[in-house]
């Protein structure tokens, strides 16, 4: 990768932070779904971008995503549209928001999730987890190290917290295209892990789901959300990390420090 094209990876990371931003200050209880991806379709053509989603198409849905951005309420684990879900978001409603912007032909790709009134002593648990998870993992993602690190890293960090990482989803490759190889599993469990290695240059879009009940997924291939199997919470984070020879860099960085909690 060349530092030019390093440059406009940072920028288009930068962008999906500022909306993030902007987001945390707009948000507020009693908000519906559609207002929210309309509002970010906004902030998308203030930064003079465009969302790298709304037209997405993948061999596994049969529709193209409808939205500007991943509206992924309570049990609804990624891939939520601004159409699948009609209630306006109350107290105790969790809501994450994956923003995906193309910007000068690079992509930004990050998600974090928002608690809507005063969390409970799981959501609380449960997002402190998953915060902890994606953090330590990228401590692993050094040059040279085998992927089963960062997967080992989030599982237990997971598990040993009572909670579960979602079966058969993960993190992946990204630079000028949304998807691109490699698939970085959440988990060793299950998970085929070959001996694919952090490599300087790397531009990944990690991201950990974890739920409250269970690991398994629910999933209707006509429809993009993909829901927990037992209807139990979920949250998702992700970062866009570049690896370089010293070491992992957080492009999304400006994410941890995000107002997450909505209490008006």
């Amino acid at each position: 990768m060349t530092k030019n094209e390093l440059e406009k990876a940072q920028e288009s990371a930068n962008r999906v932070v500022e909306i993030h931003q902007r987001l945390s200050q707009w948000l507020r209880i009693g908000v519906k779904l559609p207002q929210i991806d309309i509002f970010v379709r906004h902030q998308l053509e203030d930064l003079s971008s465009k969302s790298c989603f709304r037209g997405y198409r993948t061999r596994n849905v049969k529709p193209v995503f409808p939205s500007y951005s991943c509206l992924s309420i309570n049990d609804c684990i990624v891939h939520g549209t601004a159409g699948s879900y009609s209630e306006p978001v109350k107290k105790g409603d969790v809501l994450s928001i994956d923003i995906g912007v193309s910007y000068q032909g690079f992509i930004g790709d990050a998600a974090w999730t928002y608690v809507f009134g005063e969390p409970s002593k799981t959501v609380s648990k449960l997002t402190s987890c998953a915060k902890d998870a994606i953090l330590s993992g990228i401590y692993m993602m050094t040059p040279e190290s085998p992927f089963k690190n960062w997967s080992q890293t989030v599982q237990q960090t997971v598990e040993n917290a009572g909670f579960h990482c979602v079966e058969g989803l993960g993190g992946h490759g990204y630079g000028q295209k949304l998807h691109m190889d490699p698939f970085l599993p959440n988990m060793v469990t299950g998970t085929c892990l070959d001996d694919t290695k952090f490599k300087k240059g790397m531009l990944l879009a990690v991201e950990p789901m974890i739920c409250v009940g269970t690991g398994k997924i629910r999933h209707n291939k006509s429809e993009w959300p993909i829901y927990t199997a037992d209807g139990s919470l979920a949250v998702h984070y992700e970062h866009d990390v570049y690896i370089d020879e010293d070491g992992p860099v957080i492009l999304t960085e400006g994410l941890n420090n995000i107002s997450d909690l909505i209490l008006v």
